[in-house]
This record gives C-alpha cells, sequence and structure tokens, in this order.
C-alpha cells in the first residue's frame, strides 16, 4: 500500500503522476495546435493554387470565346498563356507537395496536369491544321480539366477541415479528461498530504508542546508508515527515556535527602552517645554491680538465718514466721533482679548507640553463611519469644552453580562468602527477633538462602503482622519502629542496613500489608571487592 511507502516514495508517486498528467495534457493541447497549423498551412497552400488555377481558366475561355474572329498567331499566343499559367499552378503544386500539405499528396491534380498538356498539344496541332472541330474538343477538354482541378481543391480543404474537426474533438476530449482527472488528483494529494504529512506534523508539534510544558507520559501516536512514524516512535522513546531519567532523578534526590536526614541523626547521635554512654554508664554499672552484691549478700544472711527477719531498713517484719519469710525473700530477689536487668537493659542501649554513631569497616574474611543462620537459630531457640513458633531453615535452596576454592557453595553444603561474620551475625539475629516479635503464637518464619552468580542471598519471610507502605517507607530510619513489644529503639534494622551496604550489598522490605506477613532479603557479595572499589570511598571521604 502506499501509505506504507516512504515519504520520498510517496512524493515521488506525487511527481510521476504529476508529470504523467502534464505530459498528456501537453500532447493533446500540441496535437490541437498542430492540426490547426496544418489547416492553415494547407488553406494557404491551396488557396494559392485556386488562384493559379483561376488564372488558368481566365486564360482559357478567351480562346473558345474569340476563336472564330482571331488569327492563328494570336491564337497560339493566347494557348501560349494559358499553357504558361498551367506551368505556374504546377509550380504551385508542386510548392504545396513540397510542404507536404496536400491531404491526398496531388496525385489527381498531377493526373489533370498531365492529361491538359495533352489537350494543349491537340489544340496545338488543331490550330495548325485549321480544325475548328479539334480546337473546340480541346478546349472543352481544358476547361473540364480546369473545373475538375478546381474540384480536387476544394475537396482537399473540406478533407482538411473534416480532420480538423476530428483533431480538435480529440484534443478536447484529452483536455478535458487531463483537466478532470487532474483536480481529482489535485483533490487526492491534497488530501493524502494531510493525512501523510500535515496530521503527523501537528501531531507531532502538539506532542512536543507537551512534552514542553512537563508531560513526559504523554505518546505520540502517528501511523503514517514512514518517517513520520518513525520519528514519533523515536521521539516516544525519548520522552519514555526523559520520564525514566527524571524518575530516577527524583528517587536518587528522595534517597540523598534520607541519607542526609540520615547522617544529621547519626551525628547527633554520635553526640548524644558519647556523652550518654560517658555519664551514665558508670552509674548504670554501679547499680547493676550494687545490685549483684546485695542480692548475694541477702543469699547469705537468708541461708545463715532461716527462722528470723531481716533488717528493718528492708521492709520486712523483725520476726515473721518461715513462710512469710520465704515470700518476702522471693519478693525482694524478684526486685533486684529487675533492677539488674534493667541497668544492664539500659547499658545496653547505650553500647548500640555507640555502635550505631561509630560505623567503620571491620576486617572480613571467608565466613560460612550457613554456620552463621544455625548458629544464631541455635541461639533464638531459648528466647521467650520462640514459644509456639516455628523457624524453618534447610541451607542452600536452588541450583548451586560452580564456584571458586575460596567462595560459593562447598561439596559439604557450606556457603563460603567474603564478609564480617560477627556483623552478619549481627543482621541474621536481628532480622530473625525481629520476625519472632511481630508473630503471634503458631506463626512460622522461613529462611532462605540462595547463591546467584556473584552474590548470595538470604531471604526471611514470616506470617506475622506485616506493615503498611507508610511503615516499609521508613522502617530503615533511625529510631522508627513499631515494635509490638514496645522494647523497641528503633536501631537494629538502621544498624543491618548499613552492615549491608558496608559489605557492598542492600537490604529490602516487603510487605503485602497489615496481617499478611513481611519479608527481608539480604544480599551481600561473595567475592571481595576490588582494590579501585575499595580506594574510591576514602578518596571521597578525604
Amino acid at each position: 500500500m502506499a501509505c506504507q511507502w516512504r515519504i520520498r516514495h510517496k512524493l515521488m508517486l506525487g511527481l510521476a503522476l504529476v508529470v504523467g498528467l502534464v505530459v498528456v495534457l501537453l500532447g493533446g493541447t500540441l496535437k490541437g495546435l498542430a492540426s490547426y497549423r496544418a489547416t492553415v498551412n494547407v488553406f494557404d497552400s491551396k488557396l494559392v493554387e485556386l488562384h493559379a488555377v483561376r488564372e488558368l481558366k481566365a486564360n482559357v475561355l478567351p480562346i473558345s470565346d474569340l476563336r472564330a474572329g482571331m488569327r492563328r498567331d494570336e491564337i497560339k499566343h493566347r494557348v501560349q498563356v494559358a499553357r504558361d499559367a498551367l506551368a505556374i499552378y504546377e509550380a504551385k503544386l508542386q510548392d504545396t507537395l513540397a510542404r507536404q500539405r496536400d491531404p491526398e499528396g496531388g496525385l489527381h491534380e498531377m493526373e489533370l496536369i498531365a492529361g491538359m498538356r495533352e489537350h494543349f498539344a491537340e489544340l496545338d496541332q488543331a490550330i495548325d491544321l485549321l480544325d475548328d472541330k479539334g480546337v473546340s474538343s480541346a478546349l472543352t477538354r481544358l476547361l473540364r480539366d480546369t473545373d475538375e482541378i478546381y474540384g480536387a481543391i476544394y475537396e482537399d480543404l473540406f478533407k482538411r477541415i473534416k480532420t480538423a474537426k476530428a483533431d480538435f474533438k480529440t484534443s478536447l476530449a484529452v483536455v478535458l479528461t487531463i483537466g478532470i482527472l487532474g483536480i481529482l488528483l489535485l483533490t487526492g494529494f491534497l488530501r493524502f498530504f494531510y493525512r501523510w504529512t500535515f496530521y503527523p506534523l501537528r501531531d507531532l508539534q502538539a506532542g512536543v508542546g507537551r512534552v514542553a510544558q512537563g508531560d513526559f507520559e504523554h505518546s505520540i501516536d502517528v501511523k503514517s508508515g514512514d518517517e513520520m512514524e518513525e520519528l514519533a516512535a523515536a521521539f516516544n522513546d525519548m520522552t519514555r527515556r526523559l520520564c525514566d531519567m527524571y524518575r530516577d532523578l527524583a528517587r536518587q534526590v528522595n534517597e540523598r535527602s534520607r541519607q542526609l536526614v540520615r547522617s544529621e541523626r547519626l551525628a547527633s547521635v554520635g553526640f548524644l552517645a558519647a556523652g550518654v554512654a560517658h555519664e551514665i554508664n558508670n552509674p548504670l554499672a554501679s547499680i547493676a554491680f550494687c545490685g549483684e552484691a546485695l542480692e548475694a549478700r541477702l543469699a547469705t544472711l537468708f541461708a545463715n538465718e532461716p527462722s528470723a527477719a531481716v533488717r528493718p531498713g528492708l521492709g520486712l517484719q523483725l520476726a515473721a514466721p518461715r513462710q512469710e519469710l520465704a515470700e518476702q525473700r522471693e519478693v525482694v530477689a524478684k526486685y533486684l533482679k529487675m533492677i539488674q536487668d534493667e541497668a544492664f537493659r539500659c547499658k545496653n542501649i547505650t553500647q548500640r548507640l555507640l555502635e550505631f554513631s561509630r560505623g567503620g569497616e571491620r576486617s572480613r574474611e571467608p565466613t560460612d553463611l550457613v554456620e552463621i543462620v544455625q548458629s544464631v537459630l541455635d541461639m533464638v531457640q531459648h528466647l521467650p519469644s520462640y514459644k509456639g513458633k516455628k523457624i524453618d531453615f534447610s541451607g542452600v535452596e536452588g541450583p548451586r552453580p560452580r564456584a571458586s576454592a575460596a567462595v560459593g557453595v562447598q561439596p559439604d553444603g557450606r556457603l563460603i562468602a567474603w564478609v564480617n561474620a560477627q556483623e552478619i551475625k549481627s543482621v541474621v539475629l536481628n532480622l530473625i527477633v525481629n520476625a519472632l516479635d511481630s508473630m503471634d503464637e503458631g506463626g512460622a518464619l522461613t529462611i532462605a538462602l540462595r547463591q546467584h552468580e556473584r552474590s548470595v542471598e538470604l531471604v526471611f519471610s514470616d506470617t506475622g503482622c506485616g506493615m503498611t507502605d507508610d511503615v516499609l517507607e521508613n522502617i530503615f530510619e533511625p529510631f522508627f519502629t513499631r515494635s509490638r513489644t514496645g522494647k523497641g529503639t528503633g536501631l537494629g534494622l538502621s544498624i543491618s542496613q548499613r552492615i549491608v551496604n558496608q559489605h557492598g550489598g542492600e537490604i529490602e522490605a516487603d510487605s503485602p500489608g497489615p496481617n499478611q506477613g513481611s519479608t527481608f532479603t539480604v544480599r551481600v557479595p561473595l567475592q571481595p571487592p576490588e582494590p579501585a572499589a575499595e580506594e574510591a570511598p576514602a578518596r571521597l571521604a578525604a
């Protein structure tokens, strides 16, 4: 179809049609003009011949009218004049034939001229013999041939007029037909011009205007099947790339903003942690140690005086039965234990604040991730939050690509990666504890360990309380917590994210929604980073 042609092909087709119509129109016009010119030329020559024939007849008639009273030499003179007139007509006829202006080629006229010459010879002979009858017969034939020449000339003129009329009709038909076709073709070209060129250009202009106004989602729909459609497709691809670029820039700006806020928080946390650790750690340690010493002394006191009461400063009666004394001992021991636990808990919080603010790189070495996960699972089995819940971990899952001797899946089922064991263990522990805290009794946590070409992936999927979009957006922010126990500091996931990022990996959180569980995915590289990759952060930090 023409609509699927290139623009140059369409233009060549239109040009060929226009040139063809112009050629045909020019041919019909030239044919009419040539016929007109031929008719004028024939009339011009035939009128000259007609004048010569009239002179011939005018010279022959006096011979017939005056031969009775004329002398012989005078009659011969008249005959010679008539013969000269015939010669003039013959010369005119030859000129007409030389110019190809006789429709019949002058055959009939040449025959009549030859016959008139014979008649002139007969007339000369009859005049010499004084044969009036022969003279009269010769003159009669001369006049008859002259009239026939008249008739032949008029017949040629009528034939030329008939031919001219036919040529005129043909030219008129050609001109009218080509004119109508030209109008139709011009109308069709205008329609196709709007369809192939004007409308695509209009759509392109409108699309460029909308993109210039910031509407990068707008798509230009052009179905011309030529360069216009390719240009629209290229423009759509450009706007699509621009849209993706702007989305990526917006994402980077948002991420950089979040990192800036996080850095400011880290700076404030570091300043606060240094002061808190310096001012509070010592009193907390004193409280904890005093609690331990008091607990030990009470234990000794109760052991040495089983039937006596403790001193009044402890709030107990001086004399009490053995059973009441035992109950008081349990209460005192419980409160002392709470004092110690809360003191150590406060100390642990300050220690985490210090760890969070310090950051820094730690040494890494080939480490078995399966062993790390299993050791954490052995540890959390003794936690109260583990009661009534299930943890499923079956080691490395999926296909095991061939790896080097240093890293990758080993024949004995181990998965060796270049990490810091204590940091990765802290990440795994934090994710497992968070998952256990988010689930009710009967919940299940599935841990999957998969190796890819250059990285290893740990996936923690639980059936807990899930997360909303707002929580997912801020889950890794410092001090952001939605712990159901109410004891979280909001630093565990922030520390885990920093550890994973320092390893050159990434950590992601996902949840279908509240009460639909959550999935945390941790990816860390198998191989140690290249030297250039390690030096770049140092140069940036410098």
